[in-house]
């Protein structure tokens, strides 16, 4: 089992920054990449940024340039870093493991923290 607690999100002003954390722990050596997916009103949730145990990244179109992902292995910890925010960016954000062990692959998931930025 992974359990993974979001945190930093809030209400910001069009232009501004945010940066999310996501701390994990349980069986954290299964992890094998974590990403920040976001859900919006009435949308579905989409990946935004992801991180491999090896420290590859990836973004999504809408977000590059703009995000950064990062990780602190020895605090267990993966941070969004979020700047030139737009009102499009509102959304709850989720924090993603996908974790293997063995044969067993699993997505664990946290509760989420909402961003709203405004015009």
């Amino acid at each position: 089992q992974v359990q993974l607690v979001e945190s930093g999100g809030g209400l910001v002003q069009a232009g501004g920054s945010l940066r999310l954390s996501c701390v994990a722990s349980g069986s954290i050596f299964s992890i094998n990449a974590l990403t920040w997916y976001r859900q919006g009103p009435g949308l579905q949730r989409d990946s935004v940024a992801s991180i491999t145990s090896g420290g590859s990244t990836n973004y999504a179109d809408s977000v590059k340039g703009r995000f950064t992902i990062s990780r602190d292995n020895a605090k267990n910890t993966v941070y969004l870093q979020m700047n030139s925010l737009k009102p499009e960016d509102t959304a709850v954000y989720y924090c993603n493991a996908f974790s293997v062990a063995g044969t067993v692959r699993r997505h664990f998931w946290g509760q989420g923290t909402q961003v709203t930025v405004s015009s």
